[in-house]
């Protein structure tokens, strides 16, 4: 059973016929006890199916647990978008990227093949600058309009800098991390398990936190 009907089929054949260069979608999941990764897995390969520059590898998570490792991935279902070198963006997906959040998705593939708009300078320069480690969780809800512009924030942080990694994490599907990081209201944001911030922020706010890392 098809995951889009044929309009918004059409529509999202439009977004991603501005991809630039090819982009992996890396897609982890499990035998057991992952009752959201064949939706997952559903939607990624109708998403990848929808343009020649995408191309779906699954992995199984304990099987292939150095490469998960490396790309950050310690839970299913997880996503990791490389780019045309192979090389992981650290733009991460914990969840199915559906409802509102196909916005954040779409960009993140987007941005992950090349397309991506140029950043004022003094933001650049602060990304840059980052000498830390850092990981970025942004919490999210499918049903939340202000969800996308918090983690797209998120994941261009990371894309511009190697220090730093940023998650999408669907509170409904990981209910444990969502109490346990207290999150009442998302779109949430928690950096390095120590600092927080509630609602959608613009990319100086996210750089405010990091910087005092």
């Amino acid at each position: 059973m098809a995951v889009f009907n044929e309009k918004v089929r059409g529509q999202l054949k439009d977004v991603l016929k501005g991809m630039i260069n090819p982009v992996t979608i890396a897609f982890f999941s499990q035998e057991v006890e992952c009752m959201a990764c064949r939706e997952a897995r559903a939607f990624l390969e109708e998403i990848a199916g929808l343009s020649d520059k995408l191309t779906l590898v699954v992995h199984d998570l304990q099987k292939d647990a150095a490469e998960a490792a490396a790309l950050g991935i310690d839970k299913v279902p997880g996503i990791a978008l490389l780019d045309a070198k192979g090389a992981p963006t650290r733009m991460n997906f914990f969840g199915i990227p559906g409802g509102y959040e196909i916005n954040s998705f779409l960009g993140a593939l987007l941005e992950a093949s090349g397309k991506r708009e140029a950043l004022p300078g003094d933001i650049a320069a602060r990304i840059a600058t980052i000498a830390a480690d850092v990981r970025i969780q942004v919490f999210i809800s499918l049903t939340c309009p202000y969800c996308p512009a918090a983690v797209s924030a998120a994941h261009r942080i990371a894309l511009e800098s190697p220090r730093v990694r940023a998650d999408m994490v669907d509170s409904s599907i990981f209910s444990h991390l969502a109490i346990k990081y207290q999150v009442s209201g998302v779109p949430k944001t928690v950096i390095n398990e120590t600092h927080e911030l509630v609602g959608a922020q613009p990319l100086g706010k996210l750089l405010d936190i990091i910087e005092k890392l």
